[in-house]
């Protein structure tokens, strides 16, 4: 059977249209090209599903900055007090669009007038090295396209800003909240930037900051809607000023970056990972490892030895745990070690070792399960 034109076009465009119902693109490829030529979206738990490091924090005063989802941080500085959680959604267009999570900020302690130096902001920074499709800094510069899904109390215009740590510049798109309590679709396009090659490297790339609060030195200039060095009086002009009421809040989730200039109605579809993927990929920037280790016919003073496996990350992390180490020999805690010292043992990131001071009480070669009172010793990598 000969295809009609109708037909043809479909297969050309991948859009339907709108004699047989269609409105728009439905598969998200146009003229039979992947918009996206990386088989994962380039921004890591977009749909803010893991929370390693817990589901709830509390923001001070200053600089107490914090992840109520994995990759995802509000950045505060000095601009009242307030809640972070990983927020579990139930209705609203969110939902019905296929996200269960957000990460939202309550305001606790309000500051209605913040000092000239006061900032807050919701970020994500992306490595350089994933920011390379975008071609910035050569005559083949693209275009970019964000977009979220973004809930508030407030009513308002608030300001994205996307900065290249690479080269200190930033450019900067505004979007509207229009309905109060409601969940709303946001696209910002942003223009190609021919200046400032990226490195190739695993350092900071893109800085996304979505500003909530802010002083004049960040208030006092003009939304940067073109690239532009750094100026910080540009970054958060249109803040929401969430930290002027303790009735305030914002959340967001379905976080998108795109290569390309698109509108609501081209946008490709959101891209969800299974729930083991995305884990993965989160643990490149932070995880929470236990640890077996073997202890051999070691009776006091100071042992170095052993080491668990790690999934790969994105560099030699920072290694912590919030209280004293305790061994279990064969089932029975043997000793509590207040001190510790953890070391990445493998050059490709993939192992830590253990060097325990001042112990006693060892005096067989056991399997031991080396762990910190109840939590995991934690890994962090993060940009």
């Amino acid at each position: 059977m000969a295809l009609s034109k109708i037909d043809v076009a479909n297969m050309l465009t991948g859009a339907t249209p709108v004699a047989n119902g269609g409105t728009a693109l439905t598969s998200g490829f146009k003229n039979g090209v992947d918009p996206r030529p990386d088989s994962k979206p380039l921004v890591v738990n977009g749909n803010m599903n893991i929370a390693q490091r817990g589901t709830s924090f509390t923001h001070a005063n200053s600089n107490n900055n914090e992840f109520p989802v994995d990759r995802f941080q509000f950045v505060l500085g000095s601009i009242g007090a307030y809640t972070s959680t990983q927020e579990t959604l139930t209705s609203g267009a969110a939902y019905n669009a296929g996200f269960r999570e957000a990460a939202r900020i309550d305001t606790t302690t309000a500051v209605a007038s913040p000092d000239a130096g006061d900032y807050f902001w919701f970020q994500y920074i992306m490595e350089a090295q994933d920011c390379l499709v975008f071609k910035k800094g050569t005559s083949s510069a693209e275009k970019m396209t964000v977009a979220f899904w973004v809930k508030s109390n407030k009513t308002g215009t608030g300001q994205l800003t996307v900065k290249d740590s690479d080269n200190d510049r930033q450019v900067a798109g505004t979007y509207a909240i229009s309905s109060a309590n409601t969940w709303e679709h946001k696209v910002i396009n942003l223009p190609a930037d021919t200046t400032g090659a990226m490195n190739n490297d695993n350092g900071a790339g893109f800085r996304f900051e979505w500003w909530l609060g802010a002083g004049s030195s960040y208030s006092s200039g003009a939304v940067p809607t073109a690239w532009e060095a750094r100026a910080d009086g540009d970054r958060g002009v249109s803040t929401l000023a969430i930290n002027d009421n303790t009735a305030n809040d914002w959340a967001i989730t379905g976080v998108q970056v795109e290569l390309g200039e698109y509108s609501s109605t081209t946008l490709p579809p959101f891209q969800h990972e299974d729930f083991g993927d995305n884990l993965a990929r989160c643990q490149r920037y932070f995880q929470k490892v236990g640890a077996t280790v073997v202890f051999a016919n070691h009776t006091g003073g100071t042992l170095a030895l052993g080491a668990t496996n790690i999934n790969p990350m994105r560099a030699n992390p920072t290694a912590s745990t919030t209280g004293a180490l305790t061994v279990n020999d064969n089932g029975v805690e043997n000793f509590t070690q207040s001190s510790s010292n953890i070391n990445l043992a493998d050059g490709n990131n993939e192992a830590i070792e253990f060097g325990i001071d001042n112990f006693s009480g060892m005096t067989n070669r056991r399997v031991m399960r080396l762990r910190e009172g109840g939590e995991d010793i934690t890994l962090d990598a993060e940009l």
